[in-house]
């Protein structure tokens, strides 16, 4: 017999080599028929496996990440199979669940793969599922992996299989398909009932732009019909709210490719917006004791030798730049902190100091590859809106629970009000891929802890997510329609003040290392305002948003007034425009509603000769006549 732990800590005695799904059956039959995988010891096993020794378990479902990774995961095997039968000879690279639905990047050879082969592929998909073929999971030697895709004449899977260690190499096979995978997989192919390929990409083998390109066709798949048209009509309403599109309709920000992919140029009132969110956190930072710095945009390379940041992001930078003096090399700056260490640093520092707030809306660049660039969200040039503290250990709870309830604040004023906040610890198997003791991860990852739990904050942990000098808070943020962003992000540092030798002269008269808090609050300003233009469709908050009104004057005969109302409303600090084209007020209407902008303001005969304006407003309608003092009133109270 072995004992099965529940995480309700009850346990439970099992015959040896009972199943996951045969101990969900003893629960209960509704679990049994739920349940995609399981965690045994924290590792996720098919349900189908059996157990030979004590456990801890934990059942994934639906409702569950792991749950639907594993669904996805094995969606990504069917979609396989079925390519395979359609397109004999097919090659196979990796196929892993991503955030919805999954992959495979496949070589079809001299066929070629597009879209107009969707609905063969998923129709074929269907037929495979509907035989219900089960995932069975065979360990397999490396010699005979070898032979097996060798035969195959599958060089991809050879590679992969190259970089494992004998004994640690599995198959899986359902139906007439077999791969090299380390699963876990659903029990069938029977419970995936609703399936849709959604695109094609190119994708460099194991991300080399060096190496062969190979057909990466993404999918989605349920359980449900249902479920998946509610899918499908999201990515409508996605559709509609992309911030690319919205951006370039409400012009506030391009790409060019003379400037190069990645760098987003700021238009106007996209210029405005983001002025706006930097002068309401600035203030925010000076109510709580910030000085705002300002640094280059380079660095010499031994600045970020010295940090660690060479060593980990080096590859992921653009390339040194050479001057005139032999030896001498510097880099676009691909971290803020390295030069915040720089100006602690200049001078002689005491415990009376501290803590050091200092706070720049600094620009970094770090080359992402091109078939990573995504609007706003993934550039190669972002401002960060970085902060670092420098604080001795008493201080450090108190600082990071300041932090905290200014990255809330920040998050709430701007609308964002569901979130998870993410705790990220370093890998406890994997500790060499950290810098720094032992002794200062565990001080780091318990005051993050005891911050969190001290103001109750909903929190999840992952571990082996954490920076490379120090564990992190993330803000994990929905959105109006419910997708899921990491935004502000806090992290906590024991190593920067070492590597640079940071000091600060304590009440004893010895020197002490300083604790070094990484903040961000709204993460970058392009992705922060990405994913702000998403959440709310381009109707930003009225105080944030570009224009807060249109003066629609019926003829050209009202233009003078119109402009002098506008002159009138920049006195209350309202911006808006004047729609002074020769068209019909219709037209006009139409026009602003399409920019959302937030009040239209009609002035004709009625208005002119009463001195009022017709109020409109956004997706509300007519709110009637007013004159000029009642829509100040009127508007400020909407603030």
């Amino acid at each position: 017999m072995i004992k099965i732990s529940f995480p309700d800590g009850a346990v439970r005695e099992y015959e040896e080599g009972t199943s996951s799904l045969e101990i969900a059956k003893s629960i209960s039959e509704g679990l049994a028929r739920n349940v995609l995988s399981a965690s045994i010891n924290g590792e996720v096993w098919d349900v189908s496996r059996c157990i030979h020794s004590d456990a801890a378990i934990k059942f994934y479902t639906w409702k569950d990440e792991d749950g639907k990774k594993t669904f996805w995961h094995s969606s990504a095997h069917l979609m396989a199979e079925a390519i395979e039968a359609l397109y004999p000879g097919t090659k196979f690279g990796i196929g892993p669940a991503i955030d919805k639905g999954f992959y495979y990047d496949i070589d079809t050879g001299d066929e070629v793969l597009s879209s107009d082969d969707f609905d063969k592929i998923e129709t074929k998909m269907k037929e495979l599922a509907g035989q219900k073929n089960e995932f069975i999971r065979t360990d397999v030697s490396k010699k005979d992996a070898i032979k097996y895709f060798a035969d195959k004449n599958d060089e991809y899977k050879l590679e992969l299989i190259d970089g494992l260690e004998d004994g640690s190499i599995t198959f899986y096979q359902q139906g007439n398909f077999t791969d090299l995978c380390r699963g876990p997989h659903i029990p069938n192919t029977g419970s995936i009932k609703a399936i849709k390929l959604m695109s094609l990409a190119g994708a460099y083998w194991r991300g080399d732009e060096n190496r062969k390109q190979m057909t990466r066709v993404y999918g989605i798949t349920f359980s449900k019909k249902k479920e998946l048209t509610e899918y499908l009509e999201l990515l409508e309403e996605a559709k509609k709210r992309d911030h690319r599109k919205l951006g370039a309709e409400l012009e506030l920000f391009m790409f060019s490719e003379k400037v190069g992919g990645g760098l987003p140029i700021w238009l106007p009132k996209g210029a405005a917006l983001r002025s706006r969110l930097e002068d309401y956190l600035k203030k925010e930072q000076t109510k709580r004791g910030y000085d705002l710095v300002i640094t280059p945009h380079l660095g010499k390379k031994d600045l970020y030798e010295t940090s660690g940041h060479y060593a980990k992001y080096g590859e992921d930078s653009f390339q040194p730049i050479n001057t005139p003096k032999e030896g001498e090399e510097f880099l676009l700056k691909p971290m803020n902190c390295p030069h915040h260490c720089e100006i602690y640093a200049h001078k002689p520092r005491s415990y009376k100091d501290l803590p050091i707030r200092l706070a720049e809306f600094g620009t970094v660049y770090r080359y992402e590859q091109s078939g990573q660039l995504h609007g706003l969200t993934r550039v190669r040039g972002f401002t960060q809106d970085d902060g670092h503290i420098f604080c001795t250990e008493d201080q450090l709870k108190q600082e990071f629970l300041n932090v905290l309830e200014l990255t809330q604040s920040v998050l709430e004023k701007l609308g964002f009000e569901k979130y998870t906040a993410q705790i990220s610890l370093r890998d406890p198997e994997n500790t060499e891929k950290y810098l720094g003791t032992d002794e200062g991860w565990e001080k780091a990852e318990r005051a993050i802890i005891e911050a969190t739990e001290e103001v109750n904050l909903e929190t999840i942990t992952e571990l082996g997510e954490a920076a490379f000098y120090g564990p992190k808070l993330d803000f994990m943020v929905k959105d109006a329609i419910g997708r899921s962003w990491q935004l502000g992000t806090i992290q906590v540092d024991y190593q920067l003040p070492e590597r640079f030798q940071l000091k600060y002269t304590g009440s004893d008269n010895a020197p002490h290392s300083p604790v070094m808090i990484h903040r961000a609050p709204f993460g970058s300003m392009e992705r922060f305002i990405g994913v702000l233009t998403e959440h709310c469709g381009g109707r930003f908050p009225l105080w944030l948003t570009p224009d807060q009104y249109a003066l629609l004057p019926i003829s050209d005969r009202f233009n003078d007034l119109c402009k002098e109302i506008q002159s009138t409303l920049a006195e209350h600090d309202i911006r808006g425009i004047v729609d002074d084209r020769s068209e019909s007020i219709g037209r006009k209407i139409r026009d602003t509603e399409l920019k959302k902008i937030p009040f239209m303001l009609i002035i004709g005969d009625k208005e002119a000769e009463s001195g009022k304006v017709s109020v409109r407003k956004q997706g509300e309608g007519d709110l009637g006549i007013k004159s000029i003092e009642e829509f100040v009133t009127f508007f400020q109270s909407l603030l």
